[in-house]
């Protein structure tokens, strides 16, 4: 029999075995002990929204490209910082290259289809079609004038802000929990609408997985042939995902709605209708300088009508939502940064037109209102106060 020597009395070792002959069993002591904590909620989807809406809002009160480029560099900062790494994220590049293919298109518009913005500064003139007497104030060709094209840039501009905006929103907010936070009577719609806008990431996702496994068993992944051995493997998993998409949608009882009155249901028909009625015109009133005085009222009366009816109509799907997510004081004040820029910048719209819009007839350079400016930097402001989902939970 072979003796093992001692263990000094005083060494780690020996009180580990002292603690295991007493147990009878090893003790194992962990490195890092688990800590009970909860888990780490992000943003709610809702307050994005409503924040890229509102600078998207902002972007039409004005034409100024220098504000229109600074309201494009506020919502990409806040994608650069605040974007998690998903799929559906990557979907904001697509929404700048549709931003500058509106500009592209506009300007074309200008040049081949001729403005009626009068100018003096030819810059080429285009062989004009004759169209007969019915298609007046048409015309194909002709002079293109600098204050033609500037004006049209200006135009695309504007649209291509709005782009981007709706865009930053589409690659901050989660479809998936976006659709949770919706109320029963629009939850059908928002599964159409989430399948529809997580389509095209996916379909993305698929072929670059696709052409990357192509590429490294040295097979050929661009050209027409490349581009069939791609494309059926990327139209046999969406297959595969809208029958299982089906089958899942099936198992949770979608589709399904409970028995309520005839008069609650024609009631949730009128509030809706109405509702949204009087939210369009309410816009329109927004947008235009004769509806200022009766478009906010009517906008805030259609809203309430709408969500009432929303309410009422939400008794025919109930529902139950695991882990909800809360609107907390972060989006609180991510709507607000929001909401300021909208309404600052349709304040200074109304008192000085002509910051907010520069002229182009006779064509000078545009210049930078200073607190118009100010306050589209507050739109920064969830750049720092929403939580950042690159940090681990």
């Amino acid at each position: 029999m072979v003796s093992r020597p001692a263990r000094p009395a005083g060494s780690p070792a020996a009180g580990a075995a002292a603690r295991a002959g007493a147990s009878g069993t090893p003790q194992r002591r962990d490195a890092h002990p688990p800590r009970p904590g909860r888990r780490r909620a992000g943003l709610h989807p809702g307050a994005w929204w409503l924040w890229a809406l509102a600078l998207g809002t902002a972007a039409t009160r004005t034409t100024n490209p220098l504000l229109l480029a600074l309201l494009i560099t506020v919502s990409a900062y806040v994608v650069a910082t605040r974007r998690p790494d998903t799929p559906w994220s990557r979907s904001y590049g697509a929404f700048v290259k549709l931003a500058l293919a509106v500009i592209l298109i506009r300007l074309l518009f200008a040049i081949v289809l001729g403005s009626p913005i009068p100018g003096t500064h030819t810059l080429l003139t285009l062989p004009e079609l004759p169209l007969p007497a019915w298609a007046q104030g048409i015309r194909l060709g002709g002079e293109v004038t600098a204050e033609a094209l500037t004006f049209a840039l200006y135009d695309g501009l504007r649209l291509a802000t709005l782009l981007i905006c709706v865009g930053a929103a589409n690659a901050l907010a989660n479809p998936s929990r976006l659709l949770k936070s919706l109320p029963g009577a629009l939850y059908e719609m928002g599964v159409a609408v989430v399948v529809a806008l997580t389509f095209a990431p996916n379909l993305i996702a698929d072929v670059q997985r696709l052409r990357a496994a192509r590429r490294l068993r040295g097979r050929p992944d661009k050209g027409v042939r490349g581009l069939l051995h791609v494309g059926l493997p990327v139209l046999e998993g969406a297959l595969e995902r809208s029958v299982s998409l089906a089958a899942a949608m099936d198992a949770r009882g979608y589709g399904r709605t409970a028995q309520v009155p005839p008069a609650v249901r024609r009631t949730t028909a009128a509030l809706t209708l109405g509702g949204l009625l009087g939210v369009c015109a309410g816009t329109y009133g927004l947008l235009t300088a004769e509806g200022a005085s009766y478009g906010f009222p009517l906008l805030l009366a259609g809203l309430v009508a709408a969500l009432a009816g929303l309410k009422l109509g939400g008794r025919r799907s109930p529902r139950t939502r695991y882990r909800p997510d809360r609107w907390d004081v972060r989006a609180w004040l991510v709507v607000a940064s929001g909401v300021a820029v909208a309404a600052l910048l349709a304040l200074a719209a109304a008192r000085d037109p002509a910051a907010l819009h520069p002229g182009v007839v006779p064509l000078a350079a545009p210049t930078l209102p200073l607190w118009p400016a100010a306050a589209v930097l507050l739109g920064l402001l969830p750049a720092f106060v929403a939580p950042d989902p690159k940090e681990p939970s």
